[in-house]
């Protein structure tokens, strides 16, 4: 409903500046943009419960359909992302951990200096710039994939439409498309959640029981993945969920960099056209991936942590 105070009419931007007061009212009844603001609310909520997040003003398409076509584009790069981003952490985490006040602890703490400082969209045209401009190494950014491959879609996730259809061409061209933007999101998720590793294995190390261990002479592989791994890792899922949460929602102005043409990209164009029901649906299909990554966080915080009971 906060949308609704910015200013700003979207019914002028799709009627033609030919338009009369009349034709603005009946598309704005068209719409049901005339009715009160609780009575919009509460009509939009029971189509929700039915499955229909309303029509576009936009495009005059069904919300829905653009969700299914949009929607698994950013999932796939947000994935990616977050794969490549936890890996990153938990093993820049570990090094710093062991190599403590050495250079790779303080390389590991640049990469998470870096990490918080630099916004996304700017270090996305960096390495467009290295790696596009100067190294030709990456493809151009623009889409997901070669304009001159055909490919037939399944999930919506090129990658893996590509190896159901045993297309290898395709699958090339989508992993090159994907690296720069995955590098992107992964290097600004791995540095809060490498912070947080690093901090933990500290505290693990400087413990008790793990000095106790060391001193009865296990081995070194023994006791870092009976003794340090698993303790070390309770805190991040948590942590780790909300980075996937806020990988979704930032992803907006990478889709753009990329012209990924995702969710977020669909979402931040109907936050400049004051498509209602667009930014109502993005705001409800990420609260909801919210609620889903933390209940997936609990349940292997509690799987790493069996003093954990719900």
């Amino acid at each position: 409903m906060l949308i609704r105070v910015l200013p700003g009419d979207p019914i002028l931007s799709i009627v033609p500046e030919t338009a009369t007061e009349e034709d603005i009212e009946r598309t704005r009844i068209r719409y049901g943009l005339d009715r009160p603001i609780f009575i919009q609310y509460f009509d939009y909520m029971s189509g929700v419960f039915r499955g229909d997040f309303g029509t576009s003003i936009q495009t005059n398409r069904a919300v829905v359909e653009q969700i299914r076509e949009r929607l698994p584009r950013t999932l796939e790069l947000v994935l990616y992302g977050f794969i490549f981003s936890l890996l990153l952490s938990i093993f820049l985490g570990f090094l710093s951990a062991y190599k403590a006040g050495k250079m790779s602890d303080h390389f590991s703490r640049f990469v998470v200096l870096v990490g918080n400082s630099l916004p996304d969209f700017w270090f996305a045209l960096v390495l467009i710039l290295i790696f596009f401009g100067l190294l030709d190494w990456a493809p151009p950014p623009i889409g997901r994939i070669e304009s001159d491959i055909g490919l037939e879609l399944f999930t919506g996730f090129l990658t893996l439409d590509a190896l159901i259809s045993g297309n290898w061409r395709a699958l090339g061209s989508a992993l090159s498309h994907l690296a720069l933007p995955v590098l992107t999101l992964g290097i600004v998720g791995a540095a809060p959640m490498m912070r947080s590793v690093r901090a933990s294995a500290l505290e693990v190390m400087g413990s008790p029981a793990y000095h106790c261990a060391n001193a009865h002479g296990i081995n070194s592989k023994e006791l870092f993945w009976k003794y340090l791994f698993r303790e070390s890792l309770v805190p991040l899922p948590v942590l780790a969920g909300l980075i996937f949460g806020n990988l979704i929602g930032g992803s907006v102005l990478v889709e753009y960099v990329f012209s990924w043409q995702g969710f977020g990209q669909w979402a931040l164009r109907g936050l400049l056209l004051r498509d209602y029901p667009v930014i109502q649906a993005f705001v409800l299909v990420t609260a909801g991936f919210y609620v889903i990554i933390f209940l997936i966080a609990d349940i292997v915080q509690a799987f790493l942590d069996p003093r954990i009971r719900y």
